[in-house]
């Protein structure tokens, strides 16, 4: 029976204050400098358990003798808790009494086990106020048979109600409030955003408008975390060492919070999401309770760990795949995974094992794809475009980016979800578009004559403006891989090209035999794949892969797949992999197409190249291109294939002295316009001086004993 509005308001004023009092004891604990301080923390908190132990002993069998029951058990504890003062008060005499010794070591604060208790007696406090207040408000608590299975399903549910979390998470905000003066900025705003996204957990109410609101909001605070974050590396470019340790096991916490929320959305299991409350919490307020840790002044360099910035990425990959995946089944419900059935985990160790690379694949695969992934990707990642974009200088640079974040929007979000959703139900019978038809140039699935025309035309455009302008039409703009590389924070971690054993492999605009191998071993695979699918289109093959057709597996495989693995390995294979080791066949060929374009860089003057000792167009590019200043030095222009015409090197010349060669400048040459004259940003070093050098005579040598003559005058 659900209790009347009067108690509810009752039992939530009550959580009102237990969580009051729960922040005023983490604050004291995190500032406890002496034993006796401590011990009066551990005795409250121990206070509040038995309090609540009582209650819970009346509530599991109601009754006039449970209730004194109940009465007596909460008298012993708190009997027993009062040891705790006392030893804490004879420690602090000790203390006061021993004077210190020289050879005594220095103590080290308070021990981990005092952390320790404290968080063991708040994970207590909290579950029995669960427990209790759920019971009190006449909500069922189900342990089942007494199995384990039934046990976990009990603890989830009190885990997953409003008692606990409403007020865990206003403990959270409240003690990260109360102790803002000792923790740092960053700090703060990470531990407030987790309170907020505890606070939107949507298994706390059993109500629709509650889960879908609580749903989006949750994800949009947990996207502006991230962001947070990735702009921090970005500014700060060193992490105090407990934070670091602090971020990779958070966001580890988060891959598996949103796993266990699309587990609950899915399939009402609410147990991994049960499970990483509890283990955020444990995180959280062991950094309360220990807020020195984060106080110490030892840093790292991130861009010089690889991986723990691999564990960075990692960590919000996850995050950010499940929260894809959950969005998608949240707005188009039933339409999302249409693709594919997942099979039952059932039978035979090999089909046991098959099965679950199928549905782990193709799982992976459709979420990477869908359209609420890629926009949820385009946000996070835009926003740190945003952010360079407010840090460029060059006006063609500021035109490029905001293309590429228009193309963005429109070929992975508009088109995808708007534009094929009403053009394919009109399309003719028998008509279908193969996967690598439409974006690859090449499948063999029948193509109805109007959508074959427009393919050509597609390709016709890209091939002419690659010529044009460089493969930075395709690589820069059109695609959707540069959104995720230019972003102030990935754009950093372009110096893991030059670090990492890996990823100096791919520099240089040479062709490396890694290079030729994996774009070999592509483009065969490419072919093979479309001539199975003609064979299966006639009926002679019938081969699939996973269930699909070959060209629809492989573009899965290599765009839905291998991309956001070697993205979130960029600090061992470096920035803009999938140019460097040549495994993106569309690279490949754009940039073949590019390198016999019009599209190149160019120097206004070479001597300033030959006397340029920063090299910090070599440095800035994404490609790795580091043989670039020679080129200039030699010839005062540079050409390859690989490059993907960012800008980064044009951006970073000291000089002013490079720029983009293209049809604009050779449509000017043509028909003999100058070019627009541009200031330099520091004083250029000119080839030939105007006027000869005036020669300054050299002073006599004084006679011995002399004194050399003074100015007079400065």
């Amino acid at each position: 029976m659900v209790a009347s509005d009067a108690v509810l308001a009752i039992l939530s004023l009550f959580a009102a204050g237990m969580a009051a009092a729960t922040a005023y004891l983490l604050r004291w604990a995190g500032e406890a400098r002496t034993p006796l301080r401590a011990s009066t923390v551990v005795f409250l908190l121990l206070m509040m358990v038995a309090m609540l132990v009582g209650a819970a002993v009346y509530y599991v069998r109601p009754s006039s003798s449970s209730l004194v029951e109940g009465f007596w058990v909460a008298s012993a504890l708190m009997s027993v808790s009062v040891i705790e003062v006392f030893f804490g008060f004879l420690e602090e005499v000790r203390r006061r009494t021993d004077a210190p010794r020289p050879d005594d070591p220095p103590r080290r604060g308070r021990p981990r086990l005092f952390a320790a208790t404290v968080l063991t007696l708040v994970l207590a406090n909290e579950f029995l106020m669960g427990w209790t207040f759920q019971a009190a408000a006449g909500l069922p608590i189900g342990f089942g048979a007494g199995n384990l299975a039934g046990v976990l399903s009990g603890l989830a549910s009190v885990v997953n109600s409003p008692w606990f979390l409403f007020t865990m998470s206003a403990e959270m905000l409240l003690t990260a409030v109360l102790l803002r003066h000792r923790l740092p900025r960053a700090v703060l705003v990470v531990l407030i955003g987790q309170s907020v996204i505890m606070l939107l957990s949507p298994p706390a109410l059993a109500v629709a408008v509650w889960v879908d609101l609580s749903t989006y909001a949750a994800s949009a605070v947990m996207i502006g975390l991230f962001v947070f974050l990735m702009e921090y590396l970005y500014r700060t470019r060193e992490v105090g060492r407990a934070f670091g340790r602090y971020l990779l096991r958070l966001l580890g916490v988060y891959g598996l919070m949103m796993a266990g929320l699309y587990l609950w959305w899915v399939y009402g299991d609410p147990l991994a999401f049960a499970a990483s409350v509890v283990v955020e919490m444990v995180l959280y307020f062991d950094l309360i309770v220990r807020p020195e840790e984060v106080e110490r002044p030892d840093r790292f360099a991130w861009a010089l760990r690889p991986g723990w910035t691999t564990g960075i990425l990692a960590g919000i990959f996850v995050a950010e795949l499940f929260m894809g995946a959950l969005l998608n089944v949240a707005v188009v419900g039933s339409l999302y995974g249409a693709g594919f059935a997942p099979l039952a985990l059932s039978g035979p160790g090999s089909r046991m094992i098959y099965a679950a690379i199928y549905n782990g694949f193709w799982f992976f695969a459709s979420t990477t794809a869908s359209t609420w992934f890629l926009l949820m990707m385009g946000v996070e990642m835009g926003t740190l475009v945003l952010f360079k974009f407010r840090e460029t200088r060059s006006r063609e640079t500021r035109v490029r980016l905001g293309l590429m974040m228009a193309a963005y929007g429109a070929f992975a979000v508009w088109f995808p979800s708007v534009y094929y959703a009403e053009l394919f139900p009109r399309a003719p019978a028998g008509t279908s578009v193969p996967v690598l038809g439409w974006p690859m140039g090449i499948g063999s699935a029948p193509i109805a004559t109007g959508v074959f025309g427009a393919i050509l035309a597609t390709y016709a455009v890209l091939g002419v403006l690659t010529f044009l302008f460089g493969r930075r039409v395709v690589c820069s703009t059109f695609c959707t891989a540069p959104l995720m590389f230019q972003g102030t924070t990935v754009d950093a971690m372009k110096s893991f090209n030059r670090s990492s054993p890996l990823a100096r492999k791919f520099l240089s605009s040479r062709f490396s035999r890694t290079f030729s191998t994996v774009t070999g071993v592509v483009l065969v695979s490419l072919v093979l794949a479309a001539l199975a699918s003609a064979l299966d289109a006639s009926g002679r093959l019938g081969l699939v892969v996973l269930g699909a057709d070959p060209t629809v597996f492989l573009f899965a495989c290599y765009f839905s797949i291998l991309w956001y693995v070697l993205f979130v390995t960029i600090p061992y294979f470096g920035t803009y992999n999938c140019v460097t080791t040549g495994w993106c066949y569309t690279g490949t060929i754009s940039g073949a197409f590019s390198r016999l374009g019009l599209f190149r860089l160019k120097v206004r003057d070479r001597e300033v190249c030959r006397r340029c000792t920063t090299v910090d167009c070599a440095r800035s590019c994404p490609v790795g291109l580091v043989d670039m200043p020679g080129h200039f030095r030699s010839k005062g222009e540079f050409r390859s294939s690989k490059c993907c015409g960012v800008g980064d090197c044009v951006e970073a010349c000291p000089y002013d002295n490079m720029y983009f060669y293209d049809a604009r400048h050779w449509f000017r040459e043509k028909l003999g316009v100058p070019e627009p004259p541009r200031p330099a940003r520091l004083p250029m070093v000119r080839a030939s001086p105007a006027t000869p050098p005036v020669p300054v005579p050299r002073a006599k040598a004084a006679p011995s004993g002399a004194s050399s003559p003074t100015p007079a005058g400065p």
